[in-house]
């Protein structure tokens, strides 16, 4: 069994993916600012870390066999204001240069490095429905998250020089009853409301957590996967549908309600571009991995959210 170093790992997704490590019987070092918290599993420790300091806990890294960078500003967290910009491109950046400097400078037997990315990376579709979806070969957007994705990226990939294999997983949309997305759909469905973005018609590129735990942890364990991945389910589907397959799944009544462009542009500013695009993604990379989903629909991803 490994031992793994988690950046980010106390938000949605990586505390996650540290229950299902431990599961599997790994060991798991979750880096922090504060790396004083405490765990009633003798399996589970954290270690500080300060980024905008430049320090890490030199004892965890010499003890992990493997990296998982997961560490980042939410996105969704406020408006787009340029300090808000610079917060989400920095704590990516610099995060990412910080650990490949100690993966360098410090004794470590490191051998696999999964860093988060973001379906951000790629532009609008250039129709709706997009016969072609993106894969991994395309460039990045030229808009904020494209740039910041390209960014994030790049900040990592020198530790492929250091003679780790780098895994990079494009996230899709990750739809989870702890938070994130899917609990921002189903708010309004609590007072009968199952609001529409726009059109309704943009398409979303979406995964359950538990697939994207399971690729994670694929990902970290066999030494096949190496380079970027989209992790998205097999599926997107489009805003409207999206909503009503939720407020299907949770039952009781839900009002379908538009949700302008022009207000959602007012309220979010800058932002609004994410919730408007059409982006519609490919898992066959992935999939060609012979990497399996359990959810690899929308129906039964919503069901399983809602415990049915």
């Amino acid at each position: 069994m490994a031992t793994i170093l988690i950046t980010g790992g106390t938000g949605m997704i990586g505390s996650a993916l540290s229950t299902a490590l431990l599961d599997a019987g790994h060991s798991v070092i979750v880096l922090s600012r504060g790396g004083g918290e405490r765990s009633i599993n003798a399996r589970l420790r954290y270690a500080h870390w300060d980024v905008e300091k430049g320090s890490i806990d030199r004892a965890a890294l010499a003890e992990a066999d493997a990296v998982v960078h997961l560490a980042g500003a939410n996105v969704a967290d406020g408006r787009w204001t340029e300090k808000r910009k610079q917060e989400i491109l920095r704590s990516r950046v610099d995060s990412g240069n910080l650990l490949v400097q100690a993966l360098r400078d410090l004794p470590n037997k490191v051998s696999t490095v999964l860093s988060a990315s973001a379906i951000g990376w790629y532009g609008l579709d250039p129709r709706v429905p997009n016969p072609r979806p993106f894969v991994e070969t395309d460039g990045p957007d030229s808009a904020f998250l494209g740039r910041t994705c390209a960014q994030w990226e790049a900040a990592i990939r020198p530790v492929e020089a250091l003679g780790k294999r780098l895994v990079i997983a494009r996230i899709g949309i990750v739809l989870a009853r702890q938070g994130g997305a899917y609990a921002e759909f189903r708010k309004p469905m609590n007072f009968g409301l199952a609001p529409v973005m726009g059109s309704g018609k943009q398409v979303v590129s979406w995964i359950h957590i538990d697939d994207l735990v399971r690729f994670f942890v694929s990902a970290v364990t066999d030494t096949r996967f190496a380079g970027v991945y989209n992790a998205v389910a097999p599926a997107p589907v489009a805003n409207a549908v999206l909503v009503q397959t939720i407020a299907a799944a949770k039952g009781g009544l839900a009002l379908p309600v538009p949700a302008p462009a022009f207000a959602l542009r007012l309220a979010l500013g800058e932002m609004s571009i994410e919730v408007l695009k059409s982006a519609t993604v490919s898992s066959a990379k992935l999939e060609g991995m012979g990497f399996q989903f359990l959810y690899p629909g929308i129906e039964a991803a919503a069901r399983n959210l809602e415990g049915k």
